[in-house]
């Protein structure tokens, strides 16, 4: 398979500019994808448009990642319902320098290879250029029928809360971008979430009219959740890829957690593993579900990707430990066992109160379990509360010193997947 047939087969294209796939195998391609700088980390919603960087470097093209520090000043309508705040230069800088460094761990910068890996930021072109220079140079040739046509661009307009010029000219500088690749870095190839086709298609657009050249785009889906959500930073439940924003526990949880249609889907997506062993995993899962082998070789491979072996090691060690023998006694576990389980939140406690006894509501709120006792009452009559692997059945129930495990602690459970250890001094 060439790489625009691989792509099609693990359901990584949506849409495509007729010629894409014939420059693709005519020569050597240089191509990029935009990454927004709203944060020092990317998210789990990212990791699409870098596992598309790492398959056309694969394929001996060169990939380009861009950062968006001038465009992440002003903000995206596309996919936003309300403006988006803006970054000042310092925690724009700090983003930039963390996503950086998230990059550099995926692809390869060696210079010493023809399609070595380049990172560029936005803002070192567009910080030269002044506002009578812009419209002077590139907004005359995309007209406002053009931009308003554009359904992101549509949506807001239709919608209640409008949308401003500086959020409407974010097209016109993302196509700029695309244009000054195309001049600076032979850059003729965009890619990046379906989303932004508007977006990527005025940069094609802008390359055509202002110098007659020829560029090429295409997208991939966008991925959801099981309920349909969109993974980004703004929505509940982001997983990152910063180990200090999500450990590599939680992120291996979050793979090993998935549904069976969505693990079928993902494993063509997140890994890369080939055809052959991927239809084979799916074979294999069919036969026996519930030994969720789909769940654990996605999990292993996109924590290996992700966080290195040694971490995907220690996040498999930490599960069975946490849930492999969960009918067996939770005294087998050692001090050393429980202070060096990994991804479990660790609260201190203090020890008088469990020497005198404290009702379990007021020890979950207390302790930081949760953040009221409202929510502690509500999860214990929900039956997802476990303290030391049993589950609590009794909302009176009182907190004692003689819980304790090894004289000095308590192994919270707050519904399938957050663990808390709690230590008394």
């Amino acid at each position: 398979m060439n790489l625009i047939e691989e792509l099609r087969w693990r359901g990584m294209i949506a849409d495509i500019m007729p010629g894409t796939e014939e420059q693709l195998l005519k020569e050597m391609t240089t191509g990029y994808v935009g990454f927004d700088p709203t944060a020092e980390s990317l998210h789990i919603g990212s990791l699409v448009p870098i596992i598309l960087l790492v398959h056309f470097q694969k394929a001996g093209h060169k990939p380009i990642a861009l950062i968006g520090g001038a465009t992440g000043m002003i903000g995206d309508p596309t996919g936003k319902s309300a403006e988006r705040n803006l970054l000042d230069e310092t925690t724009l800088n700090r983003n930039i320098a963390g996503i950086k460094s998230q990059l550099e761990k995926f692809l390869s910068f060696d210079e010493n290879k023809p399609n070595a890996a380049v990172l560029v930021n936005n803002y070192n072109w567009f910080k030269n250029i002044s506002f009578i220079d812009f419209l002077r140079d590139v907004g005359k040739h995309i007209t406002v029928n053009y931009m308003m046509a554009k359904d992101s661009v549509k949506k807001r307009i239709e919608g209640e809360t409008g949308i401003s010029y500086t959020e409407f000219a974010y097209q016109l500088m993302q196509g700029y971008d695309f244009y000054w690749l195309y001049n600076n870095i032979n850059c003729k190839l965009q890619f990046g979430g379906s989303d932004q086709w508007g977006n990527m298609t005025t940069g094609s657009e802008l390359i055509r009219r202002k110098c007659g050249g020829e560029a090429f785009v295409f997208t991939c889906p966008l991925i959801t959740k099981a309920d349909g959500g969109k993974f980004g930073k703004t929505e509940s439940g982001n997983v990152w890829l910063s180990a200090d924003r999500t450990t590599p526990y939680l992120f291996y949880q979050f793979w090993l957690n998935v549904s069976d249609a969505d693990a079928e889907k993902w494993i063509k997506i997140f890994t890369f593993l080939s055809k052959e062993v991927i239809n084979s995993l799916i074979n294999e899962h069919q036969k026996n579900p519930a030994a969720r082998t789909l769940q654990k070789a996605l999990a292993k491979e996109i924590t290996t990707f992700v966080h290195g072996e040694n971490e995907y090691l220690k996040a498999v060690e930490t599960t069975e430990k946490l849930f492999a023998n969960t009918n067996a006694s939770v005294e087998n576990l050692s001090i050393e066992d429980l202070e060096n389980l990994e991804g479990v939140q660790k609260i201190n406690f203090s020890k008088d109160k469990l020497e005198a006894g404290i009702d379990v509501i007021s020890f979950l709120a207390e302790s930081g379990v949760f953040t009221s006792k409202g929510e502690a009452r509500k999860m214990l009559q929900n039956g997802g509360i476990s303290i030391n692997r049993k589950k609590v059945e009794d909302i009176q129930m009182i907190v004692q010193s003689n819980l304790l495990l090894h004289n000095k602690y308590l192994l919270v459970q707050k519904g399938k997947k957050n663990y808390y250890l709690v230590s008394s001094n």
